[in-house]
């Protein structure tokens, strides 16, 4: 049996670690690319392989935790993360960044939907927004000191930073070996063996229209992150250590707000308000960086989009565990699988529209925020009517 206090410190830990190396890249893939030659559109593609081997393995390995437990799989994701980095590290040519991202996102498409299935494992219905929303502002934490940690250290080397986030991820991998315990059961791998994958209930059902909704937001939120980088240097002649320093910004308020504010919100109001307070604010962000032109209003604009982003994924991913009794890996994996989606169609939009020009990208994103609002009215609507039904 896991102590779930004991088990989601040492939880938190493990994901923060994962996204400090994850982070670290975000400011300087950009710029890395270029130097091999990556156009804009190549480094959208570069960004879509990527997620497409998210798109997917994530369901597998999603069902492969369901079936032989938790820790394994997430060895192997981690695992796979440190193999892409120093990949990278050492890349002397644009496909050898495609050979690393095709890896990286192959065995590190088990590390989201199988942490948040831990996290359903061990945590009660009342508790299981405040447990996402741990692993939210471990992911916003990752954020704080991953990018500004990539932008310091690119001033002297692009490659120095991949390295260095493959050194986390190998630490990363033995705090998972020696501490965290297992939380699936024998019982509930046995009958994960037995059953045929439970989220084509939850996607067959009223509950399928939140997988579309988190494909609207993810497709929004990946075109402003493959383009940001050049609409600031554009808008604004920010450089990768101050990208750096302003997706850190963001990331101490979203964790802020995931890690001590999501699970009194959700109490409070429920997880479909805060879902609709996120996107509202996600979109508003997406208007206001249209108005960036310095340091300053980059890292405002930025952050109240990410503040919004950010409380939306844990509070999905709540619901739709909360509607099966177990399987809570395949429902993850889904659910990653549509994100990963939409990362897929992000970037190459995302390019694309930057080219028309500059500011498009977050006009769409605006659009695209307001159309998963509209999912989420027609998914309280029909839950409404199945209730009285």
């Amino acid at each position: 049996m896991v102590d779930t206090k004991k088990a989601l410190p040492i939880l938190f830990l493990v994901m923060f670690l994962v996204m400090v190396g994850f982070g670290i890249i975000i400011p300087v893939l950009p710029f890395y690319a270029e130097k091999l030659g990556a156009s804009p559109t190549q480094l959208g593609y570069l960004m879509a392989v990527y997620s497409s081997m998210q798109l997917l393995f994530a369901p597998m390995w999603g069902r492969v935790s369901d079936r032989i437990g938790r820790k394994p799989v997430m060895l192997a994701g981690i695992t796979g993360l440190a193999i892409s980095f120093f990949l990278m590290a050492f890349a002397d040519s644009l496909w050898m960044l495609f050979a690393a991202r095709i890896i990286g996102g192959f065995l590190s498409s088990a590390n989201m939907p199988t942490t948040m299935a831990y996290v359903a494992d061990i945590t009660t219905p009342e508790n299981r927004s405040k447990g996402m929303g741990m692993i939210g502002a471990a992911v916003g934490l990752g954020f704080v000191f991953g990018p500004a940690i990539g932008g310091v250290f690119s001033k002297n080397s692009l490659s120095l930073p991949f390295i260095i986030a493959g050194i986390s991820s190998v630490v990363t991998i033995l705090l998972v070996a020696m501490l965290l315990k297992e939380s699936s059961t024998k019982e509930s791998r046995a009958s994960a063996v037995q059953k045929k994958a439970p989220f084509l209930k939850a996607i067959k059902g009223i509950s399928g229209l939140l997988f579309f909704l988190q494909f609207f937001i993810s497709v929004s939120l990946a075109g402003l992150e493959s383009t940001f980088a050049y609409f600031a240097a554009k808008k604004a002649g920010l450089n990768p250590a101050s990208l750096g320093y302003i997706f850190m910004i963001m990331g101490l308020a979203g964790a802020f707000v995931q890690g001590g504010l999501i699970g009194k919100l959700t109490k409070k109001f429920g997880e479909g308000k805060v879902i609709q307070g996120g996107i509202i604010v996600s979109a508003i962000g997406f208007s206001l960086i249209l108005l960036v032109n310095n340091f300053t209003t980059a890292a405002i604009f930025l952050t109240i989009f990410g503040v919004g982003n950010g409380v939306i994924r844990p509070s999905i991913s709540s619901i739709l565990t909360k509607t099966v009794t177990s399987g809570h890996g395949s429902v993850t994996g889904l659910l990653s699988s549509f994100d990963s989606l939409g990362r897929i169609i992000g970037p190459p939009l995302g390019g694309f529209l930057f080219s028309i020009t500059a500011g498009l990208p977050y006009i769409s994103g605006a659009i695209l925020s307001l159309i998963a609002l509209g999912f989420y009215i027609i998914y309280s609507r029909k839950l409404k009517e199945s209730a009285l039904s």
